[in-house]
């Protein structure tokens, strides 16, 4: 009989605990559905209380659960309410961070599997049938960063978006989404040693990696795409070995630029 109330008294506190595990589990498909759309304000709490039919700490745990997640913002106040947003790039890369950094991987490690991904995707590109539009496309976004150059942030998201339209390109959505996570991650590297207190040249160090990027369009827009790989694959070696010569060694070292 004692074990039996234990039991009964466990199911008892494990119910209240389940709740808002359940309605977080119900907003998250919306949001991730596309239900509720990004920037949309789905009411305030006493709404949710009404709709779910819970108590307000079990919607606020609920509510907890989803901002760790980066689903929602709460905004407190009368003129607040909560705001949905959708699953990006940025969100994946910082929950990436954190195991990284827990697990001290170096910046070096990160930059390898990106260095691994987008060669291979630059030889894709280069075989397929609409490698001369996908040409005019990367010139584009190589004319973008040459318009930031003297702007390392600026340069930063425009240098960031290059390369993962190069993967996005290559047309496989999963590959996609691992790169934009590297390419977030990397891209707050980039930003943090491109800073005029480094005593280096980078304005001259980018407008190299534009000429390489203009060359690999061009291998691109030829066909040629086992040089337009192997091209690639010394650009990123090279890029590498500046960036991580600097100031951010491990993803710890990047944490605070997120």
């Amino acid at each position: 009989m004692v074990a039996e109330r234990r039991t009964a008294q466990a199911g008892e506190r494990a119910g209240p605990r389940e709740k808002p595990q359940q309605i977080a589990d119900e907003l998250r498909q919306l949001i991730v559905a596309g239900q509720l759309a990004d920037g949309e304000s789905i009411g305030h709490e006493p709404d949710l209380v009404e709709r779910f039919g819970v108590s307000r700490p079990s919607l606020r745990e609920a509510l907890r659960i989803l901002e760790a997640e980066g689903l929602i913002t709460v905004k407190r106040g009368v003129l607040g309410g909560i705001v949905v947003h959708q699953p990006n790039g940025r969100m994946t890369a910082r929950t990436a961070a954190l195991l990284l950094q827990a697990r001290n991987v170096p910046l070096a490690d990160v930059y390898d599997a990106r260095g691994l991904i987008e060669p291979v995707a630059a030889r894709v590109v280069a075989q397929s049938r609409s490698r001369k539009s996908a040409a005019a496309e990367l010139r584009r976004l190589t004319a973008e960063q040459l318009e930031v150059i003297d702007d390392p942030e600026a340069f930063g998201r425009a240098n960031s978006a290059f390369h993962a339209r190069l993967v996005e390109l290559a047309g496989n959505q999963t590959l996609r989404i691992v790169a934009e996570m590297l390419a977030e991650v990397v891209a707050r590297a980039v930003a943090a040693v491109s800073q005029p207190d480094e005593g280096k040249d980078t304005a001259a160090t980018r407008a190299r990696g534009l000429r390489s990027q203009a060359r690999l369009a061009a291998l691109i827009e030829a066909g040629d795409a086992a040089e337009a790989e192997a091209h690639w694959a010394e650009h990123m070696r090279v890029a590498g070995r500046v960036l991580l010569a600097q100031r951010a060694r491990t993803v710890i070292d990047l944490m605070q630029h997120y």
